[in-house]
């Protein structure tokens, strides 16, 4: 859980808004994203993924490649005109983040 806390807060630019007594359940949050993490005490769960959208990649990029981001895609933009990037974690899990195409080229 600590290592998913730090990669959280050093990495990605969230803060801790709160934690379990127990420490296997934390919630982090930044901007209006809230990511609740979850011990996986039977180490029997796949890697998964979420998708948030963003209003500004490339200044999320930017702060991404300081803050040494594991990323597995540079900005890309998409054939349905939106633009992603992604991370990933130590454990596999990846965040996807997307800017929706400006409505002018819709």
């Amino acid at each position: 859980m600590q290592t998913a806390i730090e990669h959280s807060e050093q990495k990605l630019g969230f803060r801790v808004a709160m934690q379990m007594p127990d420490g296997d359940c934390e919630i982090v949050e930044r901007d209006d994203v809230v990511v609740h993490l979850f011990q996986d005490h039977a180490r029997n769960h796949s890697p998964m993924g979420i998708h948030i959208f963003t209003p500004d990649l490339e200044a999320l990029y930017a702060e991404f490649q300081e803050r040494s981001a594991r990323l597995s895609q540079r900005i890309m933009r998409k054939p349905w005109g939106n633009r992603d990037l992604r991370v990933n974690d130590e454990f596999g899990n990846e965040i996807k983040f997307t800017e929706p195409m400006p409505q002018s080229e819709l």
